[in-house]
Formats: C-alpha cells, sequence, structure tokens
C-alpha cells in the first residue's frame, strides 16, 4: 500500500546533513559551508529567533546580497516553520519600507552595508522587534554571529510542516505596488522538484547562483540543487571575465544566466580558450535567448544542454528542454528556439480570449496555469488574490499563443510588463515615477527592443506649459523614486500621446511610433 509522505524542507536538511555531512552547501567569496554545518546553524539560528520572540508563521525578514548568511536564514526558516520574507536590496527606500511594512516581520536580519538606509526607516517599521545585521552592528542593531551564538543547539521547540508557509515573496503588480507571493512548503517542494529534473540536477554538482536569491529563479534553482545534495556557488553581481574565471577554477557545471548574461559571456575576453568542460547545463529564463547567440552558446559550449524555463512570481510554467533545443534543425524546429517551450510536468495551461473561452492554435489570448507548485494567493490582498486566482487557475497577465505542436510564443504583455536584463519592470510604476517631475504633464512607459538587454524602459512625456526639462534631468528625478534598473533609458518629448477612444494611452501605436528610437 503507497502512503503519501507530507514531508517538509525540515526533513531535506535532515537528510543532506546525514547523507552528504561534509559535502559543501554553500560557497562564497572563498568561503562554504558544508550541508551537516548547515542544519546546525540554522537550528541554532532558530532557537535565537524564538528565544528573541518569535513563533511559528512569524515573518523573518531578510535583506541581503547573495551571501552564506544569506542560505543560513533560509535553512532557519525552513526547518523551524517560521515564513521567510525576503526584500529586494534594488528598490528605493520607499520601496524597502513598503515590502517590510507589508510582510510585517517581527525580526529583520539584514547585511551591514544597509545599516544607514534601515536606520532611516526604523519609525516607519513598526512590526519589527529585533534587528539583527550580518557583518556589523549598532546600538540598535544585533551582531549576527552574535546573534546566532546565542541559539541552542537543538533549535527551536517547534518545526516546520508540509502545510505551513515557507516564504513572501515580493513582486510588482499591474499598478507597481509589491505583492508578497505566499508559498507554502507543499507547492515550494514540488517546484524545485520537478526543476531539479527538468535541469539534470545530480550530485555532487556544483551551481552558479548569481541571480539575486529574494527572486523566485535565484532562491529556486538554489533549492532544487540542495535537493540533489549539491551546491550552490554564490555571486553578488555579474562580472563576465569574473564568471569564466569562476567556471574554471571551481569547475562549476550548472549555469544559472539570464539571456542577457550568457551573452556578455560570450563577448568577454578569452572566453574561446577557457576550459568550459565542467558545464553540462546552462539554465535561463526570463525571455527566449535570441538565435544568433544561442547558436553560439551551443557552438562554445560544446555538448553541453539548455534549458529554458518561463514563469512569474506565482507560478513557473513552461520549459524548453535541452532535445527541443536545434538550432540547426528543420524550418520547424528552430522556430522552436522562439518560443518559451511546453508545460512544465504536473502543469495545465490555457490560452483565453476575452469572454474566457479558449482560444485554438495560434491565437494569441491570456495564458492561464494551474498546478500543484504554484502560490496559495497574495499576502494581505484578497482582492488581487481574487482577480489572479479564478476557479483554481492561475490568469497571468501575459498574452501568447500556443501552436499545434504544444508549444507557448509571448505576443505581448496585458500588464505592460518590461523584461530589462532579465528584471522585471511594470511601466505604471515607472509612469507613476516620471509624472511625480512638476514639468512632466502626461507619461506612457514602453520597452523598446534592445540588443544587449532584451528591452530597454523608454518614457514618452508632454510636458506642461511653458515648463521645460532634459532627458537627464528626468532620469535623474527617478533615481530616488524606484530602482535603478526600472529607471528610463530613453526618454521621447512628444507633443501629444496617441489616444484609444477610451482615452487610454494606444502603447500599440506608441511601439509602433517610437520601436526604433534608440538610447
Amino acid at each position: 500500500m503507497h502512503r503519501y509522505l507530507p514531508l517538509s524542507f525540515a526533513d531535506d536538511l535532515e537528510t543532506n546533513a546525514r547523507w552528504y555531512a561534509n559535502d559543501p552547501a554553500y560557497v562564497h567569496d572563498g568561503r562554504r559551508i558544508t550541508h551537516g554545518e548547515l542544519l546546525k546553524r540554522a537550528k541554532r539560528l532558530g532557537s535565537a529567533l524564538y528565544q528573541a520572540g518569535a513563533r511559528h508563521q512569524d515573518r523573518i525578514g531578510v535583506l541581503s546580497m547573495n551571501s552564506i548568511e544569506f542560505g543560513e536564514v533560509m535553512a532557519a526558516t525552513q526547518w523551524s516553520g517560521y515564513i521567510l520574507a525576503t526584500v529586494n536590496f534594488r528598490l528605493a527606500p520607499s520601496e524597502i519600507a513598503y515590502v517590510i511594512q507589508d510582510g510585517a516581520p517581527k525580526i529583520l536580519i539584514f547585511e551591514a552595508q544597509y545599516l544607514p538606509v534601515i536606520e532611516k526607516l526604523r519609525a516607519e517599521l513598526t512590526s519589527v522587534e529585533t534587528y539583527v545585521c550580518i557583518g556589523g552592528d549598532s546600538p540598535w542593531a544585533l551582531n549576527y554571529e552574535t546573534f546566532v551564538a546565542s541559539g541552542t543547539p537543538d533549535g527551536p521547540p517547534m518545526r516546520a510542516r508540509e502545510e505551513d508557509i515557507w516564504c513572501l515573496i515580493y513582486t510588482s503588480g499591474t499598478t507597481g505596488r509589491p505583492k508578497g507571493c505566499v508559498w507554502g512548503h507543499r507547492e515550494m517542494r514540488q517546484l524545485v522538484q520537478v526543476d531539479t529534473w527538468l535541469c539534470d540536477m545530480q550530485h555532487p554538482d556544483r551551481t552558479l547562483i548569481v541571480m539575486p536569491m529574494f527572486h523566485l529563479g535565484g532562491l529556486v534553482i538554489s533549492l532544487s540543487q540542495h535537493v540533489r545534495g549539491g551546491c550552490a556557488y554564490l555571486y553578488r553581481q555579474f562580472d563576465p571575465v569574473a564568471m569564466m574565471q569562476a567556471i574554471e577554477r571551481d569547475g562549476l557545471t550548472i549555469l544559472l544566466l539570464a539571456p542577457t548574461m550568457v551573452q556578455m559571456l560570450l563577448e568577454a575576453p578569452g572566453i574561446e580558450h577557457a576550459d568550459l568542460s565542467n558545464v553540462r547545463t546552462i539554465v535561463y529564463s526570463a525571455a527566449p535567448m535570441p538565435s544568433p547567440v544561442l547558436k553560439k552558446a551551443i557552438e562554445l559550449f560544446d555538448g553541453c544542454n539548455f534549458v529554458n524555463l518561463f514563469g512569474q512570481t506565482e507560478i513557473c510554467m513552461f520549459c524548453l528542454s535541452p532535445m527541443q533545443h536545434r538550432p540547426d534543425g528543420t524550418p520547424r524546429e528552430q522556430k522552436w528556439l522562439t518560443s518559451v517551450g511546453k508545460p512544465y510536468p504536473n502543469l495545465q495551461a490555457r490560452i483565453l480570449d476575452d469572454d474566457g473561452n479558449e482560444c485554438p492554435p495560434n491565437v494569441a489570448g491570456e495564458i492561464v496555469a494551474r498546478s500543484g507548485a504554484m502560490f496559495r494567493g497574495y499576502w494581505n490582498n484578497s482582492v488581487a488574490t481574487l482577480e489572479t486566482l479564478r476557479d483554481g487557475w492561475c490568469h497571468t497577465g501575459d498574452m501568447g499563443r500556443i501552436d499545434e505542436d504544444g508549444f507557448l510564443f509571448l505576443v505581448d504583455r496585458k500588464k505592460d510588463m518590461i523584461i530589462t536584463g532579465g528584471e522585471n519592470v511594470y511601466s505604471r510604476e515607472v509612469e507613476e515615477a516620471v509624472l511625480q517631475h512638476p514639468a512632466i504633464a502626461e507619461c506612457a512607459v514602453i520597452g523598446l527592443p534592445d540588443p544587449k538587454w532584451g528591452e530597454n524602459v523608454c518614457a514618452v512625456v508632454t510636458l506642461r506649459n511653458n515648463l521645460s526639462v532634459t532627458e537627464a534631468e528626468i532620469i535623474e528625478h527617478t533615481r530616488a523614486l524606484i530602482a535603478s534598473y526600472k529607471k528610463p533609458k530613453t526618454v521621447i518629448v512628444a507633443d501629444a500621446l496617441p489616444k484609444l477612444v477610451t482615452g487610454k494611452v494606444n502603447k500599440v501605436e506608441l511601439r509602433r511610433l517610437y520601436g526604433s528610437a534608440t538610447q
């Protein structure tokens, strides 16, 4: 008789500590921590959090770049039953404050480089009772190492359960305001197990994680590697020469990169002479890779598997597998390379028209999907949850078409989302920032094709009477309001914005008018 095992990430941590106790779990900047040490540190940190007042399913905030300490906080919440609330360190201070206030963590763990920001925000962060600083301290923040040492080896008097929420991963909504996607142990474990299989992760693979771990991609792929007892090599910034050297020095076997990063790596000086023989899987995400870049990468990384994963923070949906990467195949097979693949295992996807009817093959509509591995809803936002999750289906807001072979092709985005360098930028958020400039009367933001970044953020504006402003002034104005990667790279001053009969800006016409604009 077969029985279902209700396991949590705590079970994975204990399994790795038992079978791979002396094998590295994380490596960063010359430091490493083994799977055995990771469990010990997780339990001690979990105990310290409990002694500081955290209880089952309380939120633990973390504001940090990729680091071993970030991995320890992840593990502590996984073992103890706390909820990890990630914070995007690239956000502007006001955005950071909103995310922390919304998640309402009882304890906030942050890197020393963010001390000045958090010190200014403390009066707003009413839920935070204890501040813990990685790599530093202050009169109001405890030193991280001292804090961990205060815990007991046995951990807190509780343990995570399968039905528990594990993390809140924040993403931007159609209005630009971040929303916390609720992921449970059950759903996230299903996702990482599928990704482990799709990316062919084994023990003792060594996976490059340069994508920030507050994102679903970096977080999930690092956990997927740990499902097989492998190691995540953490990097804080992408530098193509440094990545090339790391591949050779550390014998990295799996790379997680945005298409832009792959292109930059291919252009790194000396890459044609580098020893890339250990790399057997390159995982890229966010968008299809340009065909010339993909062909060059396949030639350079001879014998390497390429996997394209597509989804959003709410649900991972489609995958272009190694067997479907055929740049020298038939015209039909080459067409697959411009798609984002076929549905994930254990997932159903449909294309719906505006009336909710399923579209026939090759007809565009909204992408909807459902899976055992998807988010549970938005934290503190029942309205958005009801709008997105209808009848068990996740309504993505993305537009696409599925061809007769089952491949998904993206055609547009209802949410006007721009993907630049692997980062999602919502146009409405940028528009709100630009419109705060006193000289701006109207603003519409669109994505323009960019050979390096995929898309760049372009703001088309009209000016108030008798006022003038330069492109540089508008860009600088947005710096304090939104994250740097969201700022417009191009600003176009127009006499008027094209409108639909409803009065809304016609962005299709804007893209037609300015689609060839340059930075």
